[in-house]
């Protein structure tokens, strides 16, 4: 029987997302990126709250969202398991939500003052370290 992976979150207290939105993004960006792949085993909902020191409840909750979603799986008996990759949203609503995310971006980075030149640079750098994979 297959062992559950270490899910090496860190829950940030000065982060003004909830501890449960918090988990959701992490485990997210771990499958995306690669870090989890299809068929690994997610900790217990137990287990990852005692790690994480928080409420059973919130990862309960963290991991029924991710399951909805379709980035999660669970298997009767055994647990949760990273699901076969697929398209998770249409594509007007993935359009809908980088436009979202684009514009939040602009508006943070705007009043700092850095030229776009430079925004653009560090945007591609960072997606090149979190995305390997998926760039190669």
């Amino acid at each position: 029987m297959a062992r559950p992976q270490a899910l090496m979150i860190q829950i940030a207290t000065g982060d003004p997302r909830p501890i449960g939105r918090q988990i959701v993004d992490a485990v997210r960006m771990k499958i995306a990126t690669g870090e989890l792949s299809a068929g690994d085993q997610l900790p217990s909902v137990r287990g990852l709250a005692q790690q994480l020191t928080i409420n059973p409840n919130t990862v309960a909750k963290a991991y029924a969202e991710l399951t909805t979603e379709g980035w999660l799986e669970a298997r009767q008996g055994m647990g949760l398991y990273v699901a076969a990759p697929r398209q998770r949203l249409s594509d007007d609503e993935r359009e809908r939500r980088l436009d979202d995310a684009i514009g939040r971006f602009v508006n943070d980075v705007i009043p700092l003052g850095f030229a776009p030149d430079e925004v653009q640079a560090r945007v591609e750098h960072e997606f090149r370290q979190l995305v390997p994979r998926k760039i190669a």
